[in-house]
């Protein structure tokens, strides 16, 4: 089989010829520190890995006279364009004080101006200064903010170029400046987690408010995927994992509104992986019950999720197809090739059987040993399925 023939048969939770072996997204401080800059796609074809080509798809709305900022990109924070229009204008404001890269960003509409300050090292970004800051804001949201539209011929043309090597992954848009696919972790960008946990009990009515209005960004966007080629599309977020809320609020704010985007993503025949890092097992089933084709990452206990591997494959193995499972952090860096062997067949015998399992570290990986990616990958291509 090619590595797309091999990942959509496990996708369709088929079995392929072998396991099926990638990573998460591979980070570009992983490749300039350990590879010399190399790019994505080499990195797959040193380590003989099946290949991913993730596609940021999203473009302006140029039919509702919206347009990408102005500005040059320079891969630091702040610095990938946004989408702007007349009545949603940004402005940009470094700030040198915090000894790392910051930016502030100012929103300027016809009503009010909003800010958000992000901030910026080699490893990840993250945001100091929420965008909303008031209740009301969430209304300038919904009349002013651009939504984005999914630009097909880009991700085609990224499809034909990779052929059979993998598959083409994207997401639904997060909020733009900083988001994330799901509604539930976009409203956690937009307001801070911890706040919007007190809210589903001190003003639910508006917590379901500023869900409702993402929720209609983010199905608009889908219904612009119909022609797209990807194989597959991400949906979800670290914020509603187990870990960091009940199940009560995953059942009420949590899946009503993907559920319904997973089911708009299929109308326009579109695959979703339903993304959770961190503790998964208490909402196992009702994962499976939003109707995704995958769920990612089951992170195990030593990285700070709860996954069992073997009982998450008993428990919705037959429904959808298993993604991740490994674990990076102590099997990438600091032991034997031989542990690192150990720990990709205990996956395969946990979740592998009768396929519709695909191994991947849980989630980034910024550091880690070559050789021990090299046995990673050479021992999942040992894991062949018979019959």
């Amino acid at each position: 089989m090619t590595s797309r023939q091999r990942f959509l048969k496990a996708l369709e939770l088929g079995q392929p010829d072998r396991l099926p072996v990638t990573t998460h997204h591979v980070m570009p401080y992983f490749l300039e520190k350990s590879l010399g800059g190399v790019s994505t796609l080499d990195f797959f074809d040193r380590f003989g890995l099946d290949a991913i080509d993730w596609v940021d798809a999203r473009m302006p709305d140029i039919e509702q006279g919206d347009y990408l900022e102005p500005i040059s990109s320079g891969g630091e924070v702040g610095e990938a364009p946004c989408l702007c229009s007349d009545r949603w204008r940004i402005r940009r404001e470094r700030i040198p004080k915090f000894g790392c890269r910051a930016v502030r960003f100012l929103i300027d509409t016809p009503k009010k101006t909003l800010s958000t300050v992000l901030r910026s090292e080699v490893h990840t970004d993250w945001v100091t200064e929420r965008l909303l800051k008031q209740k009301s804001d969430i209304d300038l949201i919904e009349e002013y903010a651009p939504i984005p539209v999914c630009n097909v011929e880009l991700v085609n043309r990224r499809a034909e170029i990779l052929g059979e090597r993998g598959m083409i992954r994207g997401s639904i848009p997060g909020f733009d400046i900083y988001g994330q696919p799901g509604c539930w972790q976009d409203a956690a960008a937009l307001f801070g987690i911890e706040a919007l946990i007190l809210q589903t009990y001190d003003d639910p009515k508006w917590v379901h408010a500023l869900l409702s209005v993402l929720w209609d960004r983010k199905c608009r966007y889908i219904r612009t995927l119909a022609d797209a080629r990807f194989d597959l599309v991400e949906l979800g977020g670290g914020d509603a994992s187990s870990t960091v809320i009940s199940p009560w609020i995953f059942h009420e704010f949590v899946a009503p509104y993907d559920a319904r985007l997973i089911q708009e993503a299929h109308a326009v025949g579109q695959r979703i992986v339903y993304h959770t890092c961190g503790g998964m097992m208490p909402l196992l089933e009702a994962i499976a019950d939003m109707g995704p084709d995958a769920a990612e990452t089951f992170t195990p206990a030593a990285l700070g999720g709860d996954t069992d591997l073997a009982e998450a494959k008993r428990r919705i193995g037959g429904r959808l197809c298993l993604i991740g499972g490994f674990d990076q952090f102590h099997y990438f860096a600091g032991c034997r090739a031989e542990d690192t062997r150990r720990e990709v067949r205990r996956c395969f015998a946990a979740a592998g059987e009768g396929g519709g399992f695909i191994l991947s570290p849980s989630d980034h990986f910024f550091d880690a040993d070559l050789e021990l990616i090299h046995a990673y990958a050479d021992e999942a291509r040992r894991c062949v399925y018979k019959g």
